[in-house]
């Protein structure tokens, strides 16, 4: 019986991964994320999962991140009872995703119901807290450069792979075969976390393709972040910095540290409005092992703001009128506190909502960006009339240079490049890079279509 590879989803989308490995009947998902953007894919979320979650033996996590790890709640809930293995960062990330996430579907369907702008007879969140708290006692955190023998026969290796804390590539050698997902990469030369480890060898590579058709601006974000600032706080505005809580959030405090011991707007206030970058900022220290931050560096980046911890203080943060630098998640204004700060600043010119990160097609950050002049919020249209900017140079995904880089350090050619987790033209684009470049047979997955591997006994 044939090793067969099946993406559930982040195929077609950089949302949703789901990686699916099935052999002698056995199954190991590399991956259980909630999709994002669209109406069309968000509500795949709700859709029954493709196959039993009881018949899945084992998963792994390549990182945190919701669109990787979200859809483990109800997955839980729907009867997956086996260990879900990632490092010890990703383990301690998701215990502060998993319950905001789980918080946050409660909260919203609560708001709906209370002000009736549900479609539904009755909004039910799409999972809950205790759902949460269920799959969070299912981590199994192992360590990086370590084999790991799963009891289904197969063995797994994970390498850091930058992007954010805890990331990593997942190894896989199962009925003879070799495969690796290479989760979401980092960047090269990042400040905050290590470069991504190299793999040498393998039969099959499962690589993502966020950035595939572009290159990140080669400018110094630190002097781009200075001026966005400068330049609204001198006609009297706030920026608004929506920021993925995990890894984005943190590399701006230290930008914003640095920007400040160098003397610029030393008098203007930062906040971070988000109890899950408050807990996330706070684990830098925990995992000193997992980023280049030295222990005071990482202690005056975390001190450099105000921490919004519960709803007053955030109340108090919308209604001062003075200048200051907000950071708040969401990062695609998906959700989350930042949505407060966007109704409550975006409408005024002399104020600036700046992005630090990919915004997926159909989110409300991906809107903003285009021009937008109003978006949809707690059930009413709100108007976007302040400076709309974006610091692409911010991104923690490697771009398609970095992309080839890491396929390069390849010693020996893998029998096929499967391409998930992109655009449609950002798979193509990095497909037919591999392809020219590389000389190796690339392919662009479809989603719930199953490839075969080979494999022996």
């Amino acid at each position: 019986m044939s090793l067969t590879l099946t993406s559930l989803g982040g195929a077609g989308t950089v949302t949703g991964s789901r990686h699916l490995l099935e052999y002698k009947g056995q199954r190991l998902l590399i991956d259980c994320g909630l999709f994002q953007g669209y109406k069309a894919l968000r509500e795949r979320n709700w859709a029954a999962f493709p196959i039993d979650p009881k018949s899945i033996d084992a998963i792994v996590l390549t990182h945190a991140h919701i669109d990787h790890s979200g859809y483990l709640p109800k997955l839980v809930r729907e009867g997956y009872r086996g260990p879900v293995y990632c490092s010890s960062a990703t383990k301690d990330l998701c215990e502060i995703l998993l319950r905001d996430s789980a918080y946050i579907n409660e909260r919203d369907a609560e708001r709906a119901n209370r002000y009736r702008y549900t479609k539904h007879k009755h909004a039910e969140p799409l999972y809950t807290v205790a759902d949460a708290e269920l799959a969070l006692k299912q981590l199994a955190p192992i360590d990086f450069h370590q084999d790991v023998h799963l009891a289904i026969g197969a063995d797994i290796h994970l390498r850091r792979a930058g992007h954010i804390l805890g990331a990593s590539t997942v190894e896989v050698r199962w009925g003879g075969k070799t495969i690796v997902f290479s989760g979401d990469l980092g960047r090269y030369g990042d400040p905050f976390m290590f470069d991504p480890e190299p793999v040498t060898a393998a039969d099959y590579v499962v690589v993502e393709s966020t950035y595939g058709n572009r290159t990140h601006p080669k400018i110094d974000p630190m002097e781009q972040l200075g001026e966005v600032i400068d330049r609204t706080v001198k006609r009297g505005g706030t920026v608004i910095i929506p920021s993925f809580a995990v890894g984005r959030a943190q590399l701006i405090l230290y930008h914003i540290w640095m920007l400040k011991k160098a003397g610029r707007f030393e008098s203007v206030p930062i906040y971070l409005d988000s109890p899950m970058a408050i807990n996330a900022t706070e684990l830098l220290c925990a995992h000193l092992e997992d980023h280049r931050f030295a222990r005071q560096v990482c202690e005056e980046t975390c001190a450099i703001a105000s921490y919004a911890r519960d709803v007053e203080d955030s109340k108090a943060i919308t209604s001062n009128s003075m200048p200051k630098v907000v950071i708040a998640a969401s990062g695609m204004v998906t959700g989350g506190r930042v949505l407060h700060h966007v109704q409550a600043f975006g409408g005024d010119q002399k104020n600036t909502l700046l992005f630090a990160g990919y915004q997926a097609g159909g989110t409300r950050g991906d809107k903003i960006l285009k021009g937008a002049s109003k978006i949809k919020m707690f059930g009413q249209d709100i108007r976007i009339g302040a400076e709309v900017t974006s610091l692409p140079a911010l991104s923690a995904h490697a771009d398609a240079d970095e992309l080839m880089s890491w396929l390069g350090e390849f010693e020996t050619q893998p029998t096929r490049a499967f391409i998930v987790h992109g655009e449609p033209d950002a798979s193509d684009a990095l497909s037919t890079r591999i392809e020219d470049e590389l000389g190796w047979r690339s392919d662009v997955v479809a989603i719930d279509k199953s490839y075969d591997l080979g494999g022996s006994d």
